[in-house]
């Protein structure tokens, strides 16, 4: 045990948390829309779906940070939060349903929606203590999803879309069991208060910031949410979806290894303006296409979107939270960045696809992305300015 609580031990076991919590994040956003469309779901049911869990996650991301803060048991958090997935998928497995299976992905979501940003806080930590990078930490995330995109494309090809939710739980297990192993890095002699807190969130950089996040989450949504069904209707087969997945994580791999080497070189809201761009071209050369390979292409953007954005806005987050609420901060970007904007994709881009088509849905989300390229340009002139 000893050797799981040294500094190599502790990179192996968050190196590992990463893989396989992403392992369960491609089942959730390529695979699962897949077994609510096989299972007879129209797109607009599965729409919604994918807008009650990111509602409930706007109250489990504040929860779940606020507790992990004010208890210093952030390991111990993570751990509850992966028995409570391991309890809805079980009671999911046998239903087809669609009012259950909201209910129950609801209660899903509430317990999945907080984990990225909880996995992030705790790396964070841990990265300044074991004197590594974030990025070189986080890209296994990237790696767990690229290659299970590949694997389980290919293991749903063959078996069919009913093995999802078994997939599911055995990678869910498998992260619960690695947080047993988790060391303590929230250790903080700065006491938690609410008071502290609420000033530093309502002061107005930081309410700018998460109201640009939620434009360009929107956008990343909707990327997430519909191209699954979109390629599908264009005829891509599961191993070809999983392609499209593997393109995207693959592409983030080493602009998160750039991004820890010069990354700080770059001012954050410049970059941060630039990766909006690069969504907004994103979603309008995903509303044009029709082949599905060209979708598969485009996913390789990916790394000028999210692999730009994500870090330089935790980078951007850590100027303006102080490290005794890092969890609460992190929690608010997780309950922005999946709850609010995931309930907005979700719902809005389920009643478009239904109306119109998935062109018009990619074309709302390059015009949620390119008003925050306005909005983080005008930040940094004004900052500038100052």
């Amino acid at each position: 045990m000893k050797r799981w609580l040294s500094g190599p031990g502790q990179l192996t076991v968050l190196r590992s948390l990463h893989f396989v919590n992403y392992a369960t994040m491609v089942l959730v956003v390529t695979y699962f829309p897949l077994y609510f469309y096989d299972i007879g779901f129209t797109k607009l049911q599965i729409g919604a779906i994918f807008s009650i869990g990111p509602l409930l996650s706007i109250f489990s991301n504040l929860l779940a940070g606020v507790a992990a803060d004010k208890s210093k048991a952030l390991r111990r958090v993570l751990s509850l939060i992966f028995l409570g997935q391991i309890f809805a998928l079980a009671l999911l497995l046998p239903q087809k349903e669609f009012g259950v299976v909201s209910v129950l992905m609801g209660v899903f979501y509430f317990f999945q929606t907080p984990v990225n940003s909880m996995m992030d806080s705790v790396t964070l930590l841990a990265a300044e203590k074991l004197n590594r990078s974030f990025s070189a930490i986080r890209m296994f995330g990237s790696l767990g999803f690229a290659v299970c995109a590949i694997l389980f494309g290919f293991l749903l090809k063959a078996s069919g879309s009913d093995l999802t939710l078994w997939i599911a739980l055995i990678t869910v297990l498998c992260s619960l069991v690695l947080t047993l192993a988790l060391g303590d890095f929230q250790k903080s002699a700065t006491p938690f208060r609410f008071g502290s807190l609420w000033s530093v969130l309502k002061r107005r950089e930081t309410l700018v910031f998460f109201g640009l996040v939620a434009l360009v989450s929107v956008s990343h949504r909707m990327n997430d949410g519909f191209l699954a069904v979109t390629m599908k209707e264009f005829g891509a087969s599961e191993s070809l979806i999983g392609a499209s997945s593997l393109a995207s994580s693959l592409s983030e791999i080493p602009m998160f290894f750039l991004l820890s080497k010069y990354g700080h070189r770059f001012k954050e809201l410049p970059l941060l303006a630039f990766a909006s761009l690069m969504y907004a071209l994103r979603m309008v050369l995903l509303s044009i296409s029709n082949e599905p390979i060209a979708f598969v292409a485009i996913q390789t953007m990916h790394s000028v979107t999210f692999g730009i954005y994500y870090i330089t806005a935790l980078r951007y987050l850590q100027s303006i939270v102080p490290d005794e609420y890092r969890s609460s901060g992190q929690a608010l970007f997780g309950m922005v960045w999946t709850g609010l904007a995931g309930l907005i994709a979700g719902t809005l881009g389920g009643w478009l696809y239904d109306a119109y088509d998935h062109a018009a849905v990619f074309r709302l989300g390059g015009v949620f992305a390119f008003m925050a390229v306005i909005g983080f340009l005008a930040v940094h002139l004004r900052r500038s300015k100052a």
